[in-house]
């Protein structure tokens, strides 16, 4: 199922959000609710909350007083950490047994506050975060909750900045128009990105885009490195547990500030021998984590000419985000693709004349074929003399990957 993390700073609208997500045909997990559930009376958290914040945490009745507690933990980061520790993981193991009654093609949304602060957003296919400014929020907390202001600032800088949550935003709701304004954006959302995402994952289809040159190969975009960097994170969370990744890196044309390229994020996963990305769990974990085994690309154009193909054997995957293309090459750590990869992009971000040379090469070849296809693979010639001149860009600097 397609996993989506919906998050947002206190009184930003994210419940409004998962609401709609819900109405549209999402299963919804709300992180709070959860949270409320395993405090109730009898559960073993609320007993540790007791033992660790004192008897005025608790009502005669048995019940989590949540005002005493508040005004315990949201002044003081300690206690706020201490409390985390406590119900965090009972909170995600009661989340997890929710998310798991979802049906197997649908869209899974976890609504959950600490997204951001406690690392989970590395977990879900995408992260949606919903935004608003902080003095729009303060406003809606008073008036709406009915806290007072000096609490809701409390709460509010307890939690993630918003520099935070943008740098693992997959998508970003603006929520300082109007409640219809962002029902729309939810609509469009669903739409655009989250059912065509979900259709991909259950049929195991990588997302493609039109074979058309012109309208793939675009000037360079300042959201290049973000994407790769969430990519990245998401790979090694994945395929971590498996033991066989040496390394998840940005390579290729996006991996080079101001250089044109298709708007595809090519990502690099080094293993310890090539034969261990067809074992069953790790094909297991790059299906988990929405990328697609192509078949028929098993090397790359080996260098120099005449070059042994054998050691110039891949992998290839395809992501299944429809608004984030992205390519995965698997190769062998120390073998000759895998360090032409890491050389290529750091000779070009080191030479800004070959990196100009190159983008001259890219705009002559467009103009040249109408396909991506087709300019791809008029490049190659290209790479020869590429190799040879990074080849000896990394001797006489003493280059070596990292």
């Amino acid at each position: 199922m397609l996993r989506v993390g919906v998050t947002g700073g206190i009184g930003s609208g994210k419940s409004t959000v998962s609401r709609r997500l819900a109405e549209l045909g999402a299963h919804v997990v709300d992180a709070d609710a959860v949270a409320r559930e395993v405090v109730e009376p009898g559960e073993p958290t609320l007993q540790r909350i007791r033992e660790r914040f004192g008897e005025g945490t608790v009502r005669g009745d048995g019940t989590l007083d949540r005002a005493a507690l508040a005004a315990i933990v949201f002044p003081d980061r300690d206690a706020l950490d201490a409390l985390d520790a406590i119900t965090g993981p009972a909170i995600a193991a009661r989340a997890a047994l929710r998310r798991r009654e979802a049906p197997g093609d649908g869209v899974s949304v976890y609504d959950m506050p600490l997204l951001v602060e406690r690392g989970l957003w590395v977990h879900e296919h995408l992260a949606v975060v919903v935004e608003a400014d902080v003095e729009t929020r303060v406003r809606r907390l008073v008036g709406q909750r009915g806290l007072g202001e000096d609490d809701a600032r409390h709460r509010i800088a307890a939690q993630a900045t918003d520099a935070q949550r943008r740098a693992v935003a997959d998508v970003l709701l603006d929520n300082s128009g109007t409640p219809e304004q962002l029902v729309e954006a939810v609509d469009a959302l669903w739409h655009e990105r989250l059912r065509p995402y979900a259709g991909n994952l259950a049929s195991a289809s990588r997302a493609r885009r039109p074979d058309l040159a012109a309208d793939v190969v675009v000037e360079p975009r300042t959201d290049w490195e973000a994407r790769a960097e969430r990519v990245v994170a998401r790979l090694a969370a994945a395929l971590g547990p498996t033991h066989v990744v040496t390394e998840v890196s940005h390579v290729g044309s996006t991996s080079v500030p101001g250089l044109l390229a298709k708007d595809v994020i090519d990502v690099q996963v080094g293993v310890r021998r090539l034969e261990d990305a067809d074992r069953d769990d790790v094909r297991a974990a790059f299906a988990a984590g929405g990328y697609v085994f192509s078949h028929g690309n098993h090397e790359d154009t080996p260098h120099p000419s005449g070059a042994d193909p054998a050691d110039w054997a891949k992998r290839f995957l395809g992501g299944c985000d429809p608004g984030n293309h992205v390519h995965v090459h698997v190769r062998e750590k120390d073998s000759p693709g895998w360090r032409f990869a890491l050389l290529f992009r750091d000779w070009l971000r080191h030479e800004p004349a070959e990196r100009d040379t190159y983008a001259q090469e890219k705009r002559r070849l467009l103009g040249l074929h109408a396909t991506t296809s087709g300019y791809v693979e008029a490049k190659e010639p290209w790479f020869e003399g590429a190799w040879q001149r990074a080849t000896a860009w990394a001797e006489r600097t003493g280059w070596s990957p990292r």
